[in-house]
């Protein structure tokens, strides 16, 4: 097959790389030619993973548990899912509720496809993590973008939802707390948006947890199916161990829903992927079980360099960032430099361009928020090195200072 006679099928014509993605490898293909690069585009923690985790994985291969999983997950892997959700959020499981996937990420897609007929609508507000959007379109859905911005707390209200649902709408997608913004709903808001589902039994809810060990309130987290028990019937939770455990590359994510959801989910990933790792299980097991102090640390430091960041941006002139209550993201407006001047004597005429011109003359890697549906933001990743965040803020200041 030549170049010339190939062409993407039409569901992914319009769909790239995220531009997350593209900003790292830009940012790698910088240092690659010998800058000192700080990149803080990407949500991956600096810390390593559980020790007890990683024996686990080693206990595993040396038991010869390297052969096919089960499809839906292996049962040691779905029964500390379940006793996760028992011991963190007060929740009675069964096994048939869980599935466990090759990352959150597929169980998100997993669910789109064994839900979604074309023309189906799924309401999602933004900021939203940059993969919700195409994920939907790439199964025959329509996304339908509500914007939020930082005047709602970057959160959906009961009245947009309202006015946003049709007789088309499927889904509606909530991660809280949120990447990019780091905004959480709490009780009030959730039961809010739930009266709304309450009379709309078409649609479901899904609600994207991934970020639940990093709320910084002393109240802490609850789960929608915690405080919308009437809607657990059509409420699906997104979870894993990439973010809280600092797993990232294990690659196992997991989801609770209705067990005849998740049945048509495990369909979906039996034609893809078949059963994660069994590897990656067995260390989630490790990871789930053992000792769980070490998420009170590394909330205790995720903390520490959410302040550090926030105190650094709105040290800029023409920058201004909210100190959010979740994830390890803040979301900072640039509105204020839009339309400046570069020592190049480029104008700034968006939030990209601000981006761009940072990688360029500061060898700082930060990501637009038009990548995350809201124009005039960045989202910076404070899940790096405390020295890393240091240097960023000196150079984010001093990009700042150079525009007139």
């Amino acid at each position: 097959m030549t170049a010339s006679s190939f062409k993407r099928a039409s569901r992914i014509a319009a769909i790239e790389l995220s531009e997350i993605v593209q900003i790292q490898e830009a940012a790698q293909k910088k240092r690659a030619e010998g800058h000192d690069v700080v990149a803080l585009g990407t949500g991956e923690p600096d810390f390593g993973t559980p020790e007890h985790a990683k024996d686990a994985a080693i206990a595993a291969m040396r038991a010869e548990d390297t052969k096919y999983p089960k499809t839906a997950g292996n049962p040691p892997l779905r029964e500390a899912i379940v006793e996760k959700f028992r011991r963190d959020n007060g929740l009675a499981l069964d096994i048939s509720n869980v599935i466990a996937s090759t990352g959150a990420k597929q169980v998100i897609f997993n669910a789109l496809m064994a839900t979604l007929e074309p023309g189906d609508e799924v309401i999602m507000p933004a900021p939203y993590w940059t993969s919700y959007s195409d994920m939907v379109t790439v199964c025959g859905g329509v996304p339908i973008v509500i914007p939020c911005g930082q005047d709602s707390g970057f959160k959906l209200t009961a009245e947009r939802l309202e006015a946003a649902i049709t007789d088309k709408t499927k889904w509606l997608m909530l991660n809280t707390p949120s990447n990019p913004s780091g905004a959480v709903y709490d009780v009030d808001e959730m039961q809010a948006l739930g009266e709304v589902l309450d009379r709309h039994p078409q649609v479901w809810l899904m609600s994207d947890e991934i970020y639940e060990h990093l709320v910084y309130a002393s109240n802490g987290f609850q789960s929608a199916w915690s405080i919308l028990p009437q809607l657990n019937d059509r409420t699906l939770i997104i979870n894993g161990v990439s973010k809280s455990y600092a797993m990232t590359g294990w690659r196992l994510g997991f989801g609770v829903g209705p067990a005849e959801l998740i049945s048509a989910m495990v369909v979906i990933q039996g034609n893809s992927t078949s059963g994660a790792s069994s590897i990656s299980q067995a260390a989630a097991v490790g990871a789930l079980n053992g000792p769980q102090d070490l998420l009170a640390e590394r909330r205790a430091s995720f903390k520490e360099r959410r302040d550090l960041v926030v105190e650094g941006v709105n040290a800029c002139e023409g920058l201004s960032c909210v100190s959010p209550p979740g994830a390890f993201y803040v979301f900072p407006s640039c509105k204020g430099v839009i339309g400046k001047t570069t020592p190049t004597g480029q104008a700034l005429k968006d939030d990209a361009d601000f981006c761009r011109y940072l990688l360029d003359s500061q060898a700082l890697a930060l990501v637009p928020g038009r990548a995350f549906g809201v124009p005039g933001y960045f989202r910076i990743s404070y899940a790096y090195a405390k020295s890393d965040l240091e240097k960023a803020m000196v150079r984010l200041r001093a990009g700042c200072e150079a525009l007139v």
